[in-house]
């Protein structure tokens, strides 16, 4: 029994130290009078992609109607803190190619036209 327990927490603690370092839940940055909280959790294979879970403005938070939808779509990690994929734009309703740096607790948001050449960018913060 004891051998079962002690593969249990092997296997547990394995898994967790295979978790990709952007998990978690990030604020973005102001946009529009209004932010966000975006889960990001694994989205099949190494890919990584941002649901928002939470909204706020200056009233407090409120129940925006981009609640669940997908931010930030297959990130594929490119070593060093560097992610590229896509992501969607809310106020245009659109998708751009995107790229992520992470840097510490800081999260670097891109989403880029004519092939990456012109880009805007976001920092997130981690909340969780």
């Amino acid at each position: 029994m004891k051998f079962l327990a002690i593969v249990a927490a092997v296997a547990l603690s394995a898994g967790a130290a295979l978790a990709d370092p952007v998990e978690g839940v990030w604020q973005t940055q102001v946009d529009d009078g209004s932010f966000a909280y975006v889960k990001m959790a694994p989205c099949g294979g190494p890919k990584v992609c941002g649901v928002i879970a939470r909204t706020f403005n200056d009233a407090g938070e409120y129940q925006s109607p981009n609640i669940g939808k997908q931010l930030v779509i297959d990130m594929v990690p490119q070593g060093s803190g560097k992610y590229e994929g896509k992501v969607w734009q809310p106020s245009k309703d659109r998708i751009f190619m995107g790229k992520m740096t992470l840097n510490g607790d800081r999260l670097q948001l891109a989403g880029c036209v004519a092939g990456g050449l012109i880009c805007k960018k976001q920092t997130w913060a981690r909340v969780q």
